[in-house]
């Protein structure tokens, strides 16, 4: 049991005695996040008791940290002024994700608890697209002018600083409000207090898009190695600041997304154990139909060459083994590449370097497995199989080649399935392992018995 998880027992032993004096104790020192955990785990009841109790700073950022039912079960619970405090004070980013999730009709309730200044910030933010920077950016930030002195500066951050998201970085901007630099904190501390800051300056930063999507910052972030990025319009106007805790929930809810689709299925948006059982159902179905309507044709393909498998049942022996190592070579390689393209370390413009990796590797992985599968049939007569008579030795070559050849069209599916994709704007993760292994299948079987066809032609007719 965690420390979290012993607590809760005890809060919902002292609420159920009315202790709450004793409650807001156990609670005050909790970290924010720890608080939220905490309260997760509660029922809808005791959740509105705790919550009312928690000092107004730990209930604003506790509230922040919250599963998304939790904060829906609180808004119905809490009134209207209580909340509306709340979510005043709430950052700016982190209420812009609360008014995404709630339905339009809640959203606008919260929209309408905001202060005439809060609701303009909010309505900035729900401006911009959805998966855009625009709407993870908070406008809390330190901007300078290069005429300032470090004096002036630190002045300003002492006045100002209490309400800004980060104090790493200095920006400076014109007096029309472009971004002309950032200056680290460190800097600034460090320098004499006359010093000019258009002498600290060197003129160079990066900045990232408010219509970038929100993919791309965790990439830039993960490059530059930076805990806040300045956000700018078009025309190079600051709007406001990503941090890095925002992005890494990005990051978060990306490889999730990629992993459920790797999986074969529709990403979920939701936390599983959140999530209805009908959508649940709904999200796995349909790409369970696909691969069903996908393996059908693998049937059909059998039903082609049935009348070979009549006149050499040995073939159908083998046929297993054949499209299995097709299908999982395949979802390796898609994997891999998927993987690679999500984290930033090949681009489509890799393709031809990609392919010919793949083809020294689905060679040499295809000439290990068929060399198994060869040695395996070669042998047989000798482990007190069935399988002997005079085709078994065309038999291991049948085996041999349709497994070099099936392995090594697998990779090449599964590796250049994603790119052409991506080329044409759609996610890669689409091609799931398991949407790899069935095409692979399929042509797998043709591949195997045209082989075996040409190798066993003399005993098959």
């Amino acid at each position: 049991m965690s420390a979290v998880e012993g607590l809760r027992a005890e809060i919902e032993a002292l609420v159920a005695a009315k202790d709450l004096r004793l409650v807001r104790e156990r609670l005050i020192d909790l970290a924010p996040v720890d608080a939220a955990e905490l309260i997760n785990g509660l029922t809808p009841q005791e959740q509105a008791i705790v919550f009312r109790i928690l000092p107004r700073e730990l209930a604003t950022e506790t509230f922040e940290n919250l599963e998304l039912q939790s904060q829906e079960q609180l808004l119905s619970t809490l009134g209207d002024q209580r909340f509306a405090v709340i979510l005043n004070e709430m950052a700016p980013d982190d209420r812009t994700a609360l008014l995404e999730e709630f339905p339009a009709q809640a959203s606008r309730k919260l929209l309408a608890l905001l202060s005439k200044e809060e609701r303009q910030i909010a309505l900035t933010l729900l401006g911009y697209p959805e998966g855009s920077v625009g709407r993870l950016m908070s406008p809390d930030y330190v901007a300078v002018e290069e005429a300032w002195t470090v004096d002036d500066v630190l002045k300003f951050i002492r006045a100002h600083g209490p309400d800004s998201d980060t104090l790493n970085v200095i920006y400076v901007v014109d007096k029309n409000g472009r971004l002309v630099d950032e200056i680290r904190l460190r800097t600034v501390l460090l320098s004499p207090p006359e010093t000019m800051i258009c002498d600290l300056m060197n003129r160079t930063f990066v900045a990232l898009q408010a219509t970038d999507d929100q993919e791309s910052a965790v990439g830039t972030f993960k490059k530059y190695d930076y805990v806040a990025l300045p956000v700018i319009d078009s025309l190079g106007f600051m709007l406001g600041v990503v941090t890095v805790d925002d992005v890494l929930d990005v990051a978060e809810e990306e490889a999730t997304e990629d992993i459920q689709k790797l999986g074969g299925v529709e990403a979920l948006g939701e936390p599983y154990i959140k999530l209805s059982l009908l959508e649940l159902v709904r999200k796995r179905a349909v790409w369970l139909i696909v691969l069903f309507v996908g393996e059908m044709l693998t049937a059909t393909a059998m039903g082609y060459y049935e009348a070979q498998i009549q006149r050499q049942v040995i073939l159908a022996l083998f046929i297993p083994l054949i499209i299995s190592s097709g299908g999982n070579s395949g979802s390796q390689a898609a994997t891999l590449v998927i993987r690679a393209l999500a984290i930033g370390e090949i681009t489509l413009r890799d393709w031809w370097r990609v392919l010919r990796r793949e083809i020294v590797a689905g060679l040499a992985l295809g000439l290990l497995l068929g060399g198994l599968g060869f040695i395996r049939v070669a042998l047989s007569p000798y482990l007190g199989g069935s399988l002997g008579g005079p085709e078994w030795g065309s038999m291991a070559i049948a085996v041999g080649l349709s497994l070099t050849a099936v392995v090594l069209w697998g990779v090449l599916m599964g590796s250049m399935l994603p790119l052409l994709l991506k080329r044409l704007g759609a996610d890669p993760a689409t091609s799931s392992a398991p949407f790899v292994a069935t095409a692979v299948d399929v042509t797998g079987l043709v591949l195997y018995f045209t082989i075996a066809s040409f190798i066993l032609a003399e005993h098959l007719n």
